[in-house]
């Protein structure tokens, strides 16, 4: 029986939904911490494609998760449960309920569910499976949905690093790792309180639009060519925004087609983020169209799920 300090409270949802300044009015409001679960935030010097909070508002709320691996290192699901774990278990020995804010779906499932043990990294295997990918480019990507569909929902197709994995797992187990997830995942002993914000998907996109264009008058060119002095691996440098920009400074585009390009793939990442977010157990949602401000969104998170917060921070009490 999960004990009742044992509780997580889970801010999820699309990016640019409107996460990031609810969540801090709702850590004050807590007084606790907040732990991100964005799989790109975790890299050093990343700041401005992965809209990392800034630097005020993170001295406002103590943040963990963020900024704790260069992007030449490889970082994982697992990687991320063994690291977040003693974190939420010293917010839970303050007497505070952890509060977890982010969109990459797989880092959520991972605390929520746990983790399998999965098979070791087999080295011929995935050189064989890089050299496919880039003989014919895409061809992990429609391989994996043909052999484990569900998995492949999750997975950017540009992320090679996680294909090759997910293939590796299904022919090496002859099972789809999606399966092997359900049947052999021990979950972690906390209860999950899961919130979920959405917003009407033409107001979402235009949002999105909104901040590629600022994420490029802030600078994003002059970020990538930084990273790319000190990591030329360029591995992390696949996420969204990061590959588009590679793309214009190796002179295979313009500008303005560049963002056009961002601002596809990002829509089309909120979109997945929908899909794989509707299917989580338990989310109570939370609509925010046509609220903007930090103070509105946060207004309507208590409005709609009051109960459960002043339940959630009761039990800290």
């Amino acid at each position: 029986m999960r004990k009742r300090e044992q509780r997580v409270l889970i801010l999820l949802g699309p990016t640019c939904v409107g996460k990031t300044g609810a969540s801090l009015l709702l850590a004050e409001a807590l007084g606790t911490e907040i732990i991100s679960a964005d799989s790109m935030q975790v890299y050093r010097g990343m700041e401005i494609g992965t809209a990392k909070p800034s630097a005020a508002a993170r001295s406002r709320v103590r943040h963990h998760m963020m900024d704790i691996v260069d992007p030449s290192e490889t970082y994982s699901a697992g990687s991320y449960l063994r690291d977040v774990v003693p974190v939420i278990e010293r917010l839970h020995g303050e007497g505070k309920i952890p509060l977890v804010v982010g969109g990459t779906g797989l880092y959520i499932r991972a605390l929520t569910r746990g983790l399998f043990s999965a098979p070791g990294a087999d080295p011929v295997l995935r050189a064989s499976l890089l050299g496919r990918e880039r003989r014919a480019p895409g061809s992990l990507y429609r391989e994996l949905s043909r052999l484990d569909p569900e998995r492949a929902g999750s997975v950017n197709p540009s992320d090679t690093r996680r294909l090759v994995r997910a293939l590796e797992v299904v022919l090496k187990t002859r099972m789809r790792m999606s399966e092997l997830q359900r049947r052999f995942t021990t979950p972690l002993p906390y209860e999950f309180i899961k919130i979920g914000l959405t917003r009407q998907r033409r107001e979402l996109y235009r949002m999105i639009e909104e901040r590629v264009e600022e994420m490029f008058d802030r600078g994003l060119l002059e970020e990538v060519e930084g990273l790319l002095r000190v990591n030329p691996a360029e591995t992390p440098l696949q996420a969204i925004g990061y590959k588009e920009v590679l793309g214009y400074l190796r002179g295979e585009r313009g500008l303005d087609e560049t963002k056009r390009l961002v601002k596809r793939a990002t829509k089309r990442y909120a979109k997945r983020q929908f899909t794989w977010f509707r299917k989580e157990a338990g989310v109570r949602w939370v609509d925010v169209t046509g609220l903007f401000s930090p103070g509105e969104v946060f207004g309507r998170i208590v409005h709609e799920t009051g109960l459960e917060i002043r339940r959630a921070a009761a039990t800290t009490a």
